[in-house]
């Protein structure tokens, strides 16, 4: 290859890949979560998740669990206390943070400057909060530890290669 052409390429990040995949998969996610709370908001949501349990049912028995076992009580209780609103709110929610994070993996996959700041601030603002349940006694959870490490990670990769994986107006 020329060297010409080298250098009119840029170089190639596999961490910063990584994290534009990341965002764009947490979005795409969290957007489809959002639509499916959205089409579920009228509908009798203890009576589905009965029939959801009973269609299950042989699933859990090969994965020997119970649906009478407390997490599945606790969670029929709380689908029990939900009204057609929260669950609109909880879906409008949704679809903001899961847009946010669309953003952010479209101006990174672009190296737009205010999209790295974006994903920055984003990733470091639920550092304390994930600290903060990782320390609360009998609250430990390996998928918030995993949560926690992917954002500090995160923040720190984009923070220290911010200059060569953003493009920078020029002035004039």
């Amino acid at each position: 290859m020329p060297a010409a052409a080298a250098e009119g390429r840029e170089k190639r990040h596999p961490t910063y890949v990584g994290i534009i995949l990341f965002k764009l998969l947490k979005g795409s996610l969290f957007l489809v979560l959002a639509i499916v709370a959205y089409t579920l908001s009228d509908n009798n949501l203890p009576q589905e998740y009965r029939h959801l349990i009973d269609s299950a049912q042989p699933l859990l028995e090969l994965l020997r669990v119970h649906p009478g076992n407390k997490f599945f009580t606790h969670l029929a209780e709380q689908i029990g206390n939900l009204t057609e609103a929260n669950v609109l709110w909880a879906a409008a929610g949704t679809l903001v943070y899961s847009l946010f994070a669309l953003v952010e993996g479209v101006g990174l996959f672009f190296r737009i400057t205010w999209a790295g700041w974006l994903a920055i601030g984003e990733s470091a603002f639920f550092v304390p909060i994930e600290l903060y349940e990782l320390a609360r006694p009998h609250k430990f959870s390996g998928w918030l530890l995993g949560v926690l490490l992917i954002n500090i990670i995160i923040v720190w990769y984009l923070f220290k290669n911010r200059r060569q994986l953003f493009h920078h107006p020029h002035p004039g």
